[in-house]
C-alpha cells in the first residue's frame, strides 16, 4: 500500500534571516521519505520569496495572518495528512514516521512535545509542561498534524483570528476527535524570549491567554501583543 502523502505547511512573514537554514534542515530530514511535499505560505515583504525560489518547495503568496496563510497552504496541498510547522521550529528526525504511525493507528490529529534551543532552567520548565494534555499547555510551536478529512470537517483555521488561532483549532478538533501528544519532541527557537526577556514574555503570554479565555475581542488581544511583545 502506498504511503499517505504528508503536506508540510509553513507560514512565513519576513523570515529572510532564518528561512534558508530552516528549509535546508527540513529537506535533510525528509530526503529519504517518499510522498512528502513542503509548502511555504508566504506573506513577506523582505527577501524571503527570493530565498525560497532556490529550494524545491512550493511557495504560495498569501495575505498576512497565520490562519489565512495556513488555510492558503492547504489549498495547494495534495496530502492526505497536513502538518503545520513554524519556520523557527525543527521537527524530530523521525517526525514523518511518527506522524504516519499515529494516523495509521487512528489518531487523526495531534502535536509533538517541545523543548527550546536554550538550556535556561525556565525554558526547560516551559518545555516540560508541553507533555500534559491541557489546552493551556498547547501552542503553535509544537506543530500540528491533522488528516485533511478532519481539517475539512472542522472548517480549517478561523481566519477572523489574528492571535490564539492554535488554541481555537485544537478546541474545535477536540469536539470531534481526541487530540494526541506524540512522545518525540520538536525543537523551537527561544529568539522571542531573548528579545523580550523570559519572564516578561511569559507574563504577557499569560495575560493574552487570560484575555482570550475571558472573551476579550481580537482587537484587544492584538493591541496588547503589539504594545508589549517585540
Amino acid at each position: 500500500m502506498a504511503e499517505k502523502t504528508i503536506s508540510i505547511i509553513i507560514p512565513t512573514c519576513n523570515e529572510e534571516s532564518i528561512i534558508a537554514s530552516s528549509i535546508q534542515r527540513l529537506l535533510a530530514l525528509t530526503e529519504h521519505s517518499e510522498q512528502v511535499e513542503i509548502i511555504v505560505s508566504d506573506a513577506s515583504t523582505d527577501n524571503t520569496p527570493d530565498i525560497l525560489a532556490g529550494f524545491p518547495v512550493i511557495t504560495c503568496k498569501s495575505p498576512k495572518g497565520r490562519s489565512i496563510q495556513m488555510n492558503s497552504g492547504v489549498h495547494h496541498a495534495e496530502g492526505d495528512i497536513l502538518y503545520f510547522l513554524h519556520a523557527d521550529t525543527v521537527p524530530p528526525e523521525t517526525f514523518i514516521a511518527d506522524i504516519r504511525s499515529a494516523v495509521a493507528s487512528g489518531k487523526k490529529a495531534g502535536c509533538f512535545k517541545m523543548h527550546f534551543d536554550d538550556d535556561h532552567p525556565l525554558m526547560k520548565l516551559f518545555g516540560w509542561f508541553t507533555q500534559f494534555p491541557l489546552l493551556i499547555c498547547r501552542g503553535g510551536d509544537q506543530s500540528l498534524f491533522i488528516t485533511k478529512e478532519l481539517f475539512a470537517r472542522i472548517g480549517g483555521f478561523n481566519e477572523t483570528l489574528l492571535i490564539m488561532e492554535d488554541y481555537d483549532i485544537i478546541s474545535r478538533i477536540e469536539q470531534l476527535a481526541p487530540f494526541h501528544i506524540l512522545e518525540t519532541e520538536v525543537t523551537t527557537s527561544a529568539r522571542k524570549y531573548h528579545a523580550n526577556g523570559i519572564i516578561p514574555l511569559q507574563f504577557n503570554f499569560g495575560i493574552i491567554h487570560l484575555m482570550y479565555t475571558l472573551g476579550f475581542k481580537q482587537e484587544a488581544l492584538v493591541r496588547h501583543y503589539r504594545e508589549n511583545i517585540f
